[in-house]
């Protein structure tokens, strides 16, 4: 890793450098509370069904026109000390290695806490959950604080009431009120680890990342030009998420147009940018279900070009089963299985 100083760009002169990006998911992400502690990473790293990344693979998605690499972290299974949250070395040492695959290639990274399960958005946890999002922020911030502005921190993914009816639905106003305090908390923690971090881009998100309810409720904290709203939007839900859904996209580009309205009137129009953090539709078994997300895939991210809102598709590495099957790439042939989708992703940032 080369120390690079900051050009103290603003959030939006970044994000205008974004054009295309991937997410690693189903891999750093993974948790698994069976594994030994004294595990190597890969234990994690695979427990999902994912192999081993490769350099090899970052180096493809960047070479096909990826410029964000996104990687989604899970820590709750690599904090050694439950008192003062220590995170293991050679966890940390895992995810340094695989940031310096991309970042050391020129592109954008995107590294964030994610799948966490103890930062649910209740008054009554927000203390607990301050101290431990405080320390695990603390000690990643500090791992990379002489990175330069290409790597984004993302404080937190989809903080929501977990398996309660408030979920899904964009929450309510405890959710909302406990969500926007731990983003302030994760800015302020990441700002005074010193080094590049106090002019960082920083990425925050609404309750669940909510594309909707939740966005109309984040708060943008005031005098800090390097900070972006992250959105998750898989849209039109019926025919990107709903595993029981439709496999056909009819065009109907509403929702899409809606959402994205939406984010350029709450933040685009008042100097913050945004990133469409994950977004994707998944495969389902229907003829003419590739070249309709490619159409699909085509028309969003063109659509989103338009008001400067860069896209990262969601890649769980998934292909078969009864699960979210959002898999572009066979990470060990580095074989596209999709070859429409990518070329309409590929289409709509021309």
């Amino acid at each position: 890793m080369n120390e690079n100083p900051m050009k103290n760009l603003t959030a939006k002169e970044v994000v205008a450098g974004m054009k295309l990006g991937w997410s690693l998911g189903n891999t750093m992400d993974s948790f698994d509370d069976s594994i030994d502690r004294a595990s190597a990473p890969s234990a994690w790293e695979t427990a999902w069904g994912n192999p081993v990344t490769t350099e090899a693979l970052i180096e493809k998605m960047i070479n096909e026109g990826f410029n964000v690499i996104r990687y989604p972290v899970s820590w709750r299974n690599h904090i050694t000390d439950s008192e003062n949250y220590k995170i293991d070395e050679a966890w940390m040492n895992r995810v340094q290695e695989l940031v310096d695959y991309a970042y050391n290639r020129g592109v954008y990274v995107i590294l964030n806490i994610h799948h966490e399960g103890w930062h649910d958005p209740y008054y009554d946890n927000k203390d607990a959950a301050e101290k431990k999002l405080r320390a695990v922020w603390e000690q990643i911030a500090d791992r990379f604080k002489d990175y330069g502005e290409r790597l984004v921190f993302e404080c937190m993914n989809e903080p929501r009431k977990r398996d309660t009816e408030w979920e899904w639905n964009g929450g309510d106003e405890e959710g909302w009120e406990v969500v926007n305090y731990f983003n302030r908390v994760c800015i302020d923690t990441i700002r005074r680890t010193g080094g590049n971090n106090p002019y960082r881009c920083l990425m925050i998100p609404g309750y669940a990342a909510n594309c909707t309810v939740g966005i109309r409720h984040l708060e943008i904290p005031e005098g800090d030009d390097k900070l972006i709203a992250s959105v998750h939007a898989y849209e039109p839900y019926d025919f990107a998420l709903n595993i029981q859904g439709r496999g056909l996209w009819e065009n109907d580009t509403k929702i899409i147009d809606s959402i994205l309205k939406e984010i350029d009137e709450l933040f685009l129009s008042k100097g913050t940018p945004a990133i469409i953090g994950e977004f994707g539709a998944m495969y389902k078994p229907v003829e003419g279900n590739e070249a309709s997300r490619g159409e699909w895939v085509e028309y969003y991210v063109k659509k989103a070009k338009e008001y400067g809102i860069p896209c990262v598709w969601w890649d769980n590495g998934l292909f078969e089963g009864d699960g979210e099957l959002f898999g572009l790439i066979d990470r060990e042939k580095l074989e596209w299985k999709y070859s429409k989708v990518v070329e309409g992703l590929k289409k709509g940032i021309q």
